[in-house]
């Protein structure tokens, strides 16, 4: 037990001291987190990590950890919290980034507070996508993948279980300013034009701010003068 001890606190001290820029990406489903994330990536460089997906990859792998993460998902068992955690704590360290994206995660006020207890980490933000259920059921139903889920009964409660469990996360965040809302429900380019104004960085903001006055500037100054020799070619004539 003492050396599972260590090898966790080894884990934690390791994330203290890379101080990663960590945002949660959270929507409902068919908002658009997994297209927009794969954006984000390209032109930040971020490291794009997705909970469901570590857990997959765990089980898949037949590791002891995998067994019991199947049985607990067979038997309809929540996966612990911790057990979450420590997959993306691991992810984190192996990655050699210090910037990610959490996507879909916390699902609830369990998973935040679990998160912020071990890994004494907040969010620099939460990057949320909010769509309307209309929008979202609509794009569910005619992305034509096979999944399982992708039916009008397994999506309301679908929508259902994200209103009622990660809402309140939202609105956690949102009281402490942590929240950078999207309109999703525009097409993917213009979403994605409103994203990149949240990542980019306000030195580059600013320096594009000062660029663009400057080229006013040279321009209202290039009129003025075009003006008084036109005005001056008009008197001498």
């Amino acid at each position: 037990m003492g050396a599972v001890n260590v090898a966790n606190k080894d884990i934690n001290v390791s994330l203290a001291e890379k101080k990663p820029r960590v945002v949660f990406v959270l929507g409902g489903p068919g908002s658009g987190k997994g297209t927009q994330c794969a954006n984000i990536v390209e032109h930040f460089h971020y490291t794009h990590l997705s909970a469901g997906d570590l857990l997959r990859a765990e089980i898949k792998s037949g590791s002891e950890n995998g067994t019991m993460i199947q049985n607990m998902i067979k038997e309809g068992k929540i996966v612990p919290s911790e057990v979450t955690i420590k997959l993306l704590e691991k992810a984190m360290l192996e990655s050699g980034n210090d910037k990610f994206l959490i996507d879909g995660f916390p699902r609830n006020e369990e998973n935040r507070a679990a998160f912020e207890a071990v890994t004494k980490i907040e969010p620099e933000f939460v990057l949320f996508f909010n769509c309307p259920e209309e929008e979202m059921e609509k794009r569910l139903l005619s992305r034509n993948q096979g999944r399982e889920d992708d039916n009008i009964e397994t999506i309301r409660k679908r929508f259902k279980v994200f209103l009622d469990s990660s809402l309140p996360v939202i609105e956690y965040y949102k009281a402490k300013g942590k929240v950078r809302e999207i309109e999703a429900a525009k097409p993917i380019g213009e979403v994605f034009e409103a994203v990149k104004v949240v990542f980019t960085p306000k030195a580059e903001k600013v320096k594009k701010s000062i660029g663009l006055s400057l080229f006013t500037l040279e321009t209202n100054r290039a009129s003025s003068t075009h003006g008084r020799y036109a005005l001056h070619i008009q008197v001498v004539a």
